[in-house]
């Protein structure tokens, strides 16, 4: 066994790899841009190199930086997570070429099933099921056209070379091809320096389904069930469950087998995926190989009771694999949600800021009993990030994987309804909230699984925002009310805000704000500093303050006990009450109005990012909808659409040019 390995990636996929390494006895190497020196995963290994500025393709992306800083440390092998160079073959070989290990499969492997084209003629030879569709080399736009007109839309492009939902669209028309493969190929080329497609028949309705395969070098392969994976947006990942429910065993055995021939085809070593898109009538066809851990593997692990990160190294190691097939069980169900920064109400855009507070439902750290041991814990957060780190436009802004256990399907979805009304994220918007209606939803509770889910539900999913409660709107009153009482000087009476005036109690009008309007609480103090009276909308209540600590408050209101945790971000109060989250804006009249930072007829840069597109000219007369250009951020493409109808009057960035966020990309003169 390695007595050394260097992890050349960052964020939570490198801390997981660092815990089961330290449980092994093996020492670790982190690897670390200028944005990461001081990052959690740095802190979880035993040394770590710098590689670099903050760009991926000046740190993480550059190989023999990587490779150096092994053989500097003495690590014996180097284990590169997911993305980055995961699957690279040419990485894999020069680590070959170094004397160092890959912990990863062969070169070739990777090589093989690196091009989804060369992949399916591979596995068509290898007699596992095919999707319709184009997988050769001809690029020329003309001729793709003519092979999507064949197979008959709708159809899908998927970058040659990708993967992680990057380079995927679906085109509906034929007079919508050109402009969707445009984009996919600048998004192909930007995320894998390669910008070749196929063209796939899109199926409706369909179930994303994928096999967890491992082979070692002594011809052993098997099988660890399979992972349902089709609640996605933008091809992404959402959730992820194992078993896939309503899964029949012969079912299960026949993608089984069929994933293990598609890793034999390619003389397959390590850990891998084999991905299938399956119809609801039980059909089911290849779609790609991942040749990498995947992201979701926690809920194999939750099923299995078994430590794939370890498997990977005892295999790398030479090893064979621990188990056979006739040996592998799976015991109750396991759920993943992926925690984002990204606000989905917007598009699912992606969110930078700091994380001022972070708070989850108890867990445990990524521990596993031996394989044939029983319940594994409920809940289990793998994170990349602690309370106080930076969310940078740099990488992907994953902030956490919440993973939960249940004997069945039921008790899964309770303890992950339970683990996400847990959690407490200030700074930064994430999907939360949006993750707590998709599975409260009666699709996803009911298991109507299919990858087109979340825009067929979009309706209940992103609901127009509600009005606040009297509740919430009392708690965050006793929110401010609790603040001023802490405030307080002593014995000053001149800083007393008990609310005693000479002839009157003193009335006083409390304004929110949020997503939904303006609201607002009118307040009869009672003198005491302890009880007010609450007018909310016509209404009168009663509101009683009990003291708590600096986090916490704990009300009564009109006779009923509410709890919540608070914390205050500038004007921005939010609150945490057990069950969601509730962020208000109090309009502190006492606080400068300052200026509005949207201007008429200005359109700005949601993020920072680089102009790939500009889809019109000055002087463009355009209508309210109108793509005016495309950006790419987070290896992600934005189109800015016009606002209303109107004319583009200036042009202020060249495609190419970097863009800051906040700065004005083009003036608009409203019609």
């Amino acid at each position: 066994m390695f007595t050394k390995i260097l992890i050349a990636n960052r964020g939570e996929i490198a801390c997981r790899v660092a815990a089961t390494a330290r449980r092994m006895g093996i020492a670790t190497v982190a690897v670390y841009s200028d944005a990461d020196a001081h990052a959690k995963h740095v802190a979880a290994c035993d040394e770590s190199v710098h590689i670099g500025p903050a760009p991926a393709k000046e740190s993480y992306l550059c190989a023999d930086k990587i490779i150096a800083a092994a053989l500097a440390t003495g690590a014996q092998a180097i284990h590169p997570g997911y993305g980055f160079l995961s699957e690279n073959a040419g990485f894999a070989q020069a680590c070959a070429d170094a004397g160092l290990v890959f912990i990863g499969p062969p070169a070739s492997a990777i090589d093989a099933m690196g091009s989804k084209s060369a992949a399916k003629a591979l596995m068509e030879k290898a007699a596992v099921p095919l999707v319709p569709g184009y997988h050769g080399e001809r690029q020329e736009s003309d001729f793709l056209r003519a092979e999507a007109d064949r197979i008959g839309y709708p159809v899908l492009l998927k970058a040659s070379a990708g993967g992680g939902g990057k380079g995927m669209r679906v085109v509906e028309r034929s007079e919508d091809f050109e402009a969707a493969l445009a984009s996919c190929k600048r998004e192909a080329i930007s995320s894998f320096g390669d910008d070749r497609v196929l063209v796939e028949k899109y199926l409706t309705r369909p179930r994303h389904i994928e096999i967890q395969v491992f082979a070692d070098g002594h011809g052993h392969c098997v099988y660890l069930f399979e992972r349902d994976c089709s609640v996605q947006r933008r091809h992404q990942k959402v959730l992820e469950e194992a078993p896939a429910p309503g899964m029949h065993p012969d079912r299960r055995a026949a993608m089984g087998e069929a994933a293990v021939a598609a890793a034999r085809a390619v003389g397959y070593v390590g850990a891998g995926t084999v991905e299938f898109i399956a119809n609801q009538d039980g059909s089911f066809y290849f779609m790609e190989m991942n040749t990498r851990l995947q992201v979701e593997h926690p809920v194999t692990e939750m099923i299995t009771g078994l430590d794939l990160v370890e498997w990977q190294l005892r295999v790398a190691a030479g090893e064979t694999l621990p188990l056979k097939q006739e040996q592998l069980r799976l015991h109750g169900h396991a759920i993943e949600a992926r925690i984002y920064a990204e606000n989905p109400e917007k598009g699912f855009l992606p969110s930078i800021g700091t994380l001022t507070r972070m708070r989850s439902a108890p867990a445990v750290e990524f521990t596993l009993a031996a394989p044939g041991a029983t319940q594994p814990a409920a809940v289990r957060i793998d994170a990349g990030v602690r309370e106080g780190d930076a969310i940078s436009p740099f990488y992907d802004p994953m902030i956490a994987k919440l993973i939960v256990w249940g004997e069945d399907r039921d008790a899964a979805l309770r303890n992950m309804a339970r683990a996400l009304a847990q959690y407490q994220v200030v700074g930064l918007a994430t999907n939360i909230g949006f993750l707590q209606r998709l599975i409260a939803g009666q699709a996803f509770a009911t298991a109507d699984l299919d990858t087109g889910l979340i825009e067929r539900h979009r309706e209940t999913l992103f609901p127009t925002p509600a009005r606040p409660t009297t509740e919430t709107l009392a708690l965050a009153s006793a929110a401010l009310l609790q603040q001023e009482k802490r405030g307080q000087a002593n014995n000053d009476p001149w800083a007393q805000t008990s609310g005693w005036r000479l002839n009157m109690p003193l009335r006083r009008t409390l304004s929110f704000e949020d997503e939904s309007g303006h609201s607002s609480v009118t307040i009869d103090y009672a003198g005491d500093g302890q009880h007010w009276q609450l007018q909310v909308d016509g209404s009168t209540h009663t509101l009683a303050l009990h003291e708590s600590d600096t986090e916490s408050l704990l009300i009564n209101l009109d006779g009923r006990t509410l709890r919540a945790h608070v914390a205050r971000e500038g004007q921005w109060l939010h609150l945490f009450d057990g069950r969601s989250q509730h962020s208000l804006r109090y309009l502190d009249p006492m606080a400068h109005a300052g200026h509005a930072e949207a201007e008429g007829g200005r359109l700005t840069a949601p993020m920072p990012g680089k102009i790939v597109a500009l889809l019109v000219e000055q002087g463009a007369s355009v209508a309210q909808g109108t793509p005016l250009l495309i950006m790419e951020a987070m290896k992600m493409e934005h189109t800015i659409a016009a606002p209303s109808a109107g004319t583009v009057e200036a042009l202020r960035y060249a495609v190419g040019d970097q863009v800051a966020e906040g700065a004005q990309l083009l003036d608009f003169k409203a019609a």
